[in-house]
């Protein structure tokens, strides 16, 4: 007579302890030490290549800006002369006059500052253009200077 064992699940041949083990550790997968210095070291290494060139690409973006609104306010000024019969501007005229009155030129004196929060300066003659220059003196706001606290000025590229 031949006795047929009956068919078991292979865990449970495995003895009790080793069985239970066995299925918390599969239940348990996690990343181990190493998979997270390598994710963290792979973040830095990416982080110290394209953190200064976001730096680079950000102050380029607020030169580019200063010379639209400086071009702008150029243009401004040019209207507002045109506009009460003027040829030239006077040496005491101020971008000012462009936000006040029924009719302003400008929205606001918000309009008048530039991309750091310094105010445009108009200089009567121009040293760019003949008439007068609609200047930002950069991130630093003093004259001269270069890259980020470099001059900007209408008309000049």
């Amino acid at each position: 007579m031949r006795t047929t064992m009956p068919k078991t699940d292979p865990t449970e041949s495995l003895t009790g302890g080793r069985a239970r083990r066995h299925a918390r550790r599969e239940a348990r997968r996690a990343f181990s030490l190493m998979e997270v210095i390598v994710a963290v070291t792979i973040i830095a290494i990416l982080a110290a290549i394209f953190v200064p060139r976001l730096g680079r690409f950000i102050a380029g973006a607020k030169d580019k800006r200063a010379q639209s609104e400086a071009a702008q306010l150029a243009q401004q000024v040019r209207l507002y002369l045109t506009d009460n019969g003027m040829s030239t501007v006077s040496d005491d005229f101020d971008l000012e006059v462009l936000v006040e009155g029924d009719d302003p030129y400008l929205p606001n004196t918000k309009a008048l500052l530039d991309p750091w929060g310094n105010a445009y300066i108009i200089i009567i003659p121009g040293v760019v253009n003949f008439d007068f220059d609609v200047v930002s003196y950069g991130a630093d706001g003093q004259p001269g200077g270069e890259g980020e606290n470099g001059d900007i000025t209408n008309g000049e590229k």
